[in-house]
Parts: C-alpha cells; structure tokens; sequence
C-alpha cells in the first residue's frame, strides 16, 4: 500500500481517434506493433498513412485509441465497424454484426488490461448502434490474441476458414479452350449473387454497395462456350453450368512486405524469378519478390455450378492471375473460403504460402431480436454450431 502511494497507478483514457491529432502517434504505434520473430520471416503491413484504411469503406466504422499517462501517450488502439450479413439459413435472415480488428498495445505497455478495456469500449460502441454479434479474425498462431478474445472477452471459436494463396508469376497462365469469360456490370452481378449466395454464411446486405465500390475491378462469370448463344444476360435465368467470381484491389488500401528470411532463401527466390523471365516457355514456379512492398487481388463471391464447373473456375482464377501479372505492384491473388467448401480444392494455390486456419471468434452482444421469416422463431447463432459450407468473406475485412 506505501509503494502504491508513493507510484500510484496512471489512468488510461480511451476515446475516439481523432485524424488531424493522432495520425502520427498511431503510425508510431502500429510500427512499434510490428510483430516479428528473430530469425524467422514475418509479414509486415503498411497501412499506407491512413489508420482508418482496415474500416473506412464500412458505412458506419470506428478507432480508439488509449491514452497513458499524464501526457497522454497513445499505447493502444483498436478498429471496429458494422454491417448486416446473412445467418446463413435456408431463408436469409439478416442481423447486424460488428467487426472487431487491428487490436494494438505497445510491447511497452501490456499486461496492463487496456486490450481487454479496448475491446469492450469497441463492444459498447457496437451495442449502442443495435448490433446483436460481434466478430473477430485471427492467425491460428496467434496465441495472444486468442487468449485475450476466448479467455478474457468470452468470444468462442466460431468459424474457421481457409486462405488460399496464389504468387503471380513472370509468365500469364493459359486459359481453357472453350470457356468464354464475361464481364458482368454490377446491377446483373449484384443479382446474381442474391440469387446464389445469399443462404450463405455472413452474406452482407449491402452487396451492391461492394460492387458498386471502386477498389472493386469487376464481377466475371465462365461460360462454356457452347451455352453462350441460348444464355441472356438480362435474363433471370442462370446458364446451367458457370462459375463466378469478383476480384478487390487491396493493393490501393495497405501493401504486405514480408521480411526476416534468410540470404540463402532470398537468393533462390530471386533466381527461380530469373529463370521464369528468361525461360517463359517451361513455365516455372517463380516466387515473387514479395521482399519489397507489395499488394494483392482479393477473390470473393466464388460460385461454381453445373457439369464441369471446377474447369470453369480454374479458368477464372487463371483470368484474375492474368490481370494481377499486368500490375507492377500485384504479387500474388488470394481467397479464402469456408473450411468445407469445395471450392477449397479447386481455386489454385500454393500450400506453403496459404494459411491452413483463420480462426473467427464470435460473442452475443445482447438479447437477439425475433425474426421476421415466420418460418423461423427466435434464434441465438452461436448455438447452431454446424457450419455451413460456404461462407461470404467481405472484401472489405480482408
């Protein structure tokens, strides 16, 4: 009790983050957050000067920051925003969720409970703007993290999807005979999605709002060519074999660099790219130079149906390849999709690079509202356990 006299404990303030004062602070923070292992490759993320990039294309989105001290040091912040997404039910029911990420405190300053005082100011926020659930994404690795959501927030282990990585090579893949390839504007794009994914798991309402986004390059559908003549866009009905998929630009809102490997493994990386340029013919699996600042193309909304489809979409992921390769900055292609959605074995990718499990958590914020379908009575989603195979990832959380 003297010593606490003597050094009283500082208070930590937490409050909204404010651009034109704590721009800065908050990109000191986040470089002192960076997180790497000695000896030991580790992917840094460079937010391109704007906190806010992770959430600003959300409607409604927020930072905190922590405030330490007397002088108010910022030691911690975290992002949060909220949208309507589908249960995933044979008759969609929409509920607002809100998104919990980009949770930083200082090396200097854990142990302290601000990330656990963080998150549930950002859960505060959430309730106070009606949302039912509030999620959050994680590295499977990540033990800190997933110990400060299950055993201190009581967050449970919800879903766990699969990212599938794909590193754009000096060479374009060739695309299937026979498969045409069309553009869709966002208005028939848009329409189609409702119509084939909208029982999926965390389909967000405002799908034409995503679509209709800049940082979105298009919606392109597969077609076997021989369906082309008898298949109307306009029409509602859908050709009966496609595949579709939408591709986002994330490169526009944070660069990946991945730092730490070894002179030996740089070097080899380095000569499969020049053996790929010289030698375009054999078609060699280069690496990238992922050890510079680079960006990605993010695929979402993949669908495939019909005889033949898996061809199908292997021809749309090649397509996309082709449009990342054309993009000096673009270094690799990404998806990530439902741990049992079949998509899982058919979108390419190389294992090594792909993570095997992204953990979401998930927590009830309050009392559920009743549902409107009156096919379905007054439900809690963390006690329907049972995933469903496929699962909308937003682009925007990526």
């Amino acid at each position: 009790e003297f010593l606490r006299h003597l050094n009283p404990p500082q208070v930590v303030v937490i409050r909204e983050y404010k651009e034109e004062t704590d721009k800065a602070a908050v990109e000191a923070l986040e470089s002192r957050c960076d997180f790497r292992q000695r000896r030991k490759p580790s992917l840094v993320t460079n937010l391109l000067g704007d906190p806010l990039c992770r959430v600003r294309h959300f409607p409604l989105h927020v930072m905190l920051v922590a405030e330490h001290g007397e002088e108010g040091e910022i030691v911690g912040g975290i992002r949060g925003c909220i949208k309507t997404v589908s249960r995933g039910e044979k008759h969609p029911v929409y509920i607002k969720l809100g998104y919990v990420l980009g949770l930083r405190v200082s090396p200097t300053h854990r142990r302290l409970g601000i990330g656990t005082k963080l998150v549930q100011r950002l859960e505060e926020w959430c309730m106070k703007n009606g949302t039912e659930y509030a999620y959050m994404a994680t590295d499977s690795q990540n033990e800190a993290s997933l110990n400060l959501f299950t055993l201190k927030c009581d967050y449970i282990r919800f879903r766990s999807p699969i990212i599938l990585v794909q590193p754009v090579h000096a060479h374009n893949k060739p695309l299937i005979s026979g498969v045409v390839i069309k553009r869709l504007d966002p208005q028939l794009a848009g329409s189609v999605y409702r119509k084939v994914l909208a029982n999926s798991e965390f389909f967000p309402k405002d799908i034409d709002v995503i679509l209709n986004n800049k940082l979105n390059l298009g919606t392109f559908m597969a077609i076997p060519k021989g369906y082309l003549d008898n298949w109307d866009p306009k029409m509602t009905i859908l050709p009966p074999s496609f595949a579709i998929l939408s591709i986002w630009n994330t490169k526009e809102v944070f660069q990946v660099q991945v730092k730490g490997v070894s002179p030996l493994t740089y070097a080899e990386c380095a000569g499969s790219r020049v053996l790929d340029t010289l030698m375009p013919c054999l078609r060699l699996p280069s690496v990238p130079n992922f050890f510079e600042q680079f960006g990605v193309y993010f695929l979402y909304g993949l669908h495939m149906r019909g005889y033949g489809a898996s061809r199908l979409m292997k021809s749309l992921c090649g397509f996309a390849h082709n449009m990342a390769r054309d993009d000096n900055i673009c270094r690799a292609v990404v998806a990530e999709v439902g741990h049992n959605d079949p998509m899982r074995e058919v979108v390419p990718h190389w294992r090594k690079f792909s993570w095997a499990e992204d953990i979401w958590c998930i927590k009830k914020l309050g009392p559920a509202k009743e549902d409107i379908n009156k096919n379905c009575g007054p439900h809690d989603w963390i006690k329907s356990r049972s995933s469903p195979p496929v699962i909308f990832v937003d682009p925007r959380d990526f």
